[in-house]
């Protein structure tokens, strides 16, 4: 990252959370803030710059693809359990570039037309064009995660979509797409104080979903589906990074961070002039 953005990190995010040979999310701390020191001011006052860094890679990656000299974009797949904060990264740190080039995709239930395709056919069509910074608001792995929970597909074809996963993801880095994906990882009591406030609250009764009651006693599955996850599709192309989320400041900057990390690695560049500039400046200037 640039000295601006990694002032206050010690170690590269993408490193730090990423998932690695031997990985057991049961060890992580959802309160802990790896790899980060500073606290809620500094980080707010970190994700304000690192806003601008962003818009300005994001800006250069598009300008860069009009010109057609790259065929580079960014997915960042955001997956966790219900209110761990995926609407405040889309809004806070994804919300911080221009929304021209960003697209994002909120996959809820399939609907019958999809369901009558493979489970990735909705998934391809969603995919960011050059210069786009995609976002998945869930993605694929749900298709792993509640299908394996909730026993909405055998255990054979559960295990075949863990390898069309990893072939597809590999596919979409061969075309030019670097992917970053996230689990925002709360714990049982945070969740609970979090649908708790929006019960207390009026204006986020629209956000309450009875479901997730149900869903909160399906926990220690649904991490348990989380670990094969990550064994089966953490990948050199595509790999898992656990971010940590009870904070939802850290998860802000640490997700801000990985964004910030895969743009500068991509290194998009202002395209040079088609034209002659000084010349169309002596024609403006006459006009």
């Amino acid at each position: 990252m640039t000295a601006t953005s990694q002032k206050n990190w010690v170690g590269e995010p993408s490193e730090l959370l990423r998932v690695g040979e031997g990985f057991r999310l049961a060890d992580v701390d959802p309160s802990s803030t790896p790899g980060y020191d500073g606290g809620k001011k500094t980080a707010q006052e970190d994700l304000e710059s690192g806003a601008a860094e962003l818009d300005e890679l994001q800006e250069r990656l598009f300008a860069e693809s009009r010109s057609e000299a790259t065929n580079a974009s960014v997915l960042l797949v955001l997956q966790a359990m219900d209110s761990a904060g995926k609407g405040g990264i889309i809004r806070h740190v994804v919300g911080s570039v221009d929304p021209q080039g960003v697209a994002l995709a909120a996959f809820k239930k399939p609907t019958a037309e999809e369901l009558a395709h493979d489970f990735l056919w909705r998934i391809e069509k969603r995919l960011p064009e050059p210069g786009f910074i995609g976002v998945f608001d869930r993605s694929h792995y749900e298709d792993v995660l509640i299908g394996r929970v909730r026993s909405l597909a055998g255990a054979d074809e559960i295990e075949r979509r863990y390898g069309a996963i990893n072939e597809f993801e590999k596919r979409v880095s061969e075309r030019g797409t670097r992917t970053i994906k996230v689990m925002l990882h709360i714990s049982p009591d945070e969740q609970r104080e979090r649908l708790m406030e929006r019960l207390e609250r009026p204006d986020k009764h629209w956000k309450y979903n009875p479901g997730d009651v149900d869903e909160r006693a399906l926990w220690p599955k649904y991490m348990d589906a989380y670990q094969l996850v990550f064994e089966r599709t953490s990948t050199p192309w595509a790999p898992w990074h656990v971010v940590p989320a009870n904070s939802k400041w850290y998860a802000r900057i640490a997700v801000q961070a990985l964004l910030l990390e895969a743009l500068e690695r991509i290194d998009p560049q202002w395209p040079a002039a088609t034209f002659d500039v000084e010349a169309e400046k002596a024609r403006l200037a006459a006009s």
